[in-house]
């Protein structure tokens, strides 16, 4: 059976990564290239690099990002983009930002270099680009051709955005492991419509480990803005490892529970890994994992303040049985969720969210309780 996996055409990641897009432009044969940033970026990122481009030589034209990737806002900032008849989109910020960035390259038919500016994501490697309605709810998908033409990671630019962002990108790089595995299982298929390579689920395995082994050094650095070699090895998980890792390795539980916890208002407003963080212990929860694979998992979030309960989650008041039931079915009507075995059935689903909710409060209690713990908040960052 023929399979497929995708990469980014080059990844650059380390500290003041950006001075190198000049020589890329010019290597890719680059000419005139057009920005999407959002203000904030606009303001405290993108005039150094253009700076740097304009002693190159180079002629950048501009697009602010409005702050959510619609039909509407691609359509307008397509109209805006042909006036500087560019070659390539540089695309600087978040996800959103990103994804807009590569509709217009798609819509013009034209390059693209991703700069993420926070890791709160792996959007910056893949071909996907996710559609929003301005209530901001998903209204589609779409893709690329192929994979960005370069991926350009600048570590010094990632450590100083506030960490929630950092932590958000270990959720949402967390879950590929399992995902990737019970797609596979399930005979489900990956971004590309074929069924895993063996390599794409051994990266989303690696991404996983290097985020047991080095998430809560690195997120302790972050905390304190500082880069180290454990804060490099974690970013190149959550944008790269687990880019590849879900695109090509696929989906699966914890993924598809994103369109039914966002059905609850409280939960909607939530960084997207921090919903996948929790729906990773739902998955492990369905799959009937050891408890020991269990407690490492919540070992993992806690240390690194990714939420573990529906309390966490914002959500004031237990939920109802009537709003796990919405949960369930927004749940199974995403593709996604056909990629378990056995195959998902609504009354364990029901029964696993409820059960993630009470194991995480009463693991996050236990650990708040105990002043010992490494994981306290009165105890010495290691």
């Amino acid at each position: 059976m023929i399979k497929t996996i995708g990469f980014p055409g080059r990844y650059v990641q380390g500290p003041h990564a950006l001075g190198c897009l000049a020589a890329l432009l010019k290597e890719f044969g680059l000419s005139r290239p057009v920005t999407v940033a959002d203000a904030l970026v606009g303001t405290h990122i993108l005039p150094a690099t253009l700076e740097l481009l304009h002693i190159e030589g180079f002629t950048v034209g501009n697009l602010t990002f409005p702050g959510e990737c619609t039909a509407a806002v691609i359509a307008a900032m397509g109209a805006q983009a042909r006036q500087f008849t560019p070659d390539v989109v540089i695309a600087m910020g978040g996800g959103k930002a990103i994804d807009t960035a590569k509709a217009l390259a798609r819509q013009m038919g034209i390059a693209i270099i991703v700069c993420p500016t926070i890791a709160s994501s792996d959007a910056p490697t893949s071909r996907l680009i996710v559609r929003y309605t301005d209530a901001h709810r998903v209204d589609g998908v779409d893709y690329l051709t192929r994979n960005p033409d370069a991926v350009v990671v600048d570590t010094a630019v990632i450590v100083q955005a506030p960490p929630r962002f950092f932590a958000a990108g270990i959720g949402d790089a967390i879950s590929k492991k399992f995902e990737a595995r019970q797609c596979s299982l399930a005979g489900g298929m990956n971004s590309f419509g074929t069924p895993p390579l063996h390599t794409a689920l051994m990266l989303a395995d690696m991404a996983y480990d290097t985020i047991r082994v080095h998430g809560h050094a690195a997120y302790r650095c972050v905390e304190q803005q500082q880069l180290s070699p454990e804060v490099e090895r974690v970013i190149e998980a959550t944008v790269l490892l687990s880019g590849i890792g879900f695109e090509s390795g696929g989906l699966s539980l914890a993924h598809a529970l994103i369109r039914g916890m966002t059905a609850i208002p409280a939960m909607a407003s939530r960084l997207h890994g921090e919903l996948v963080a929790f729906g990773t212990l739902v998955q492990l929860l369905v799959e009937e994992r050891p408890g020991a694979e269990i407690d490492e998992l919540l070992q993992i979030l806690c240390a690194i303040d990714l939420p573990v309960s529906f309390a966490q989650l914002g959500v004031g008041e237990a939920l109802t049985d009537l709003n796990l039931q919405v949960i369930v079915e927004h749940t199974l009507c995403a593709a996604y969720s056909r990629n378990m075995h056995p195959p998902l059935v609504a009354a364990k689903l029901a029964h696993c969210l409820a059960e993630a909710d009470r194991i995480g409060t009463r693991f996050k209690r236990s650990l708040m309780l105990n002043p010992l713990h490494p994981l306290h908040p009165s105890s010495t960052p290691p």
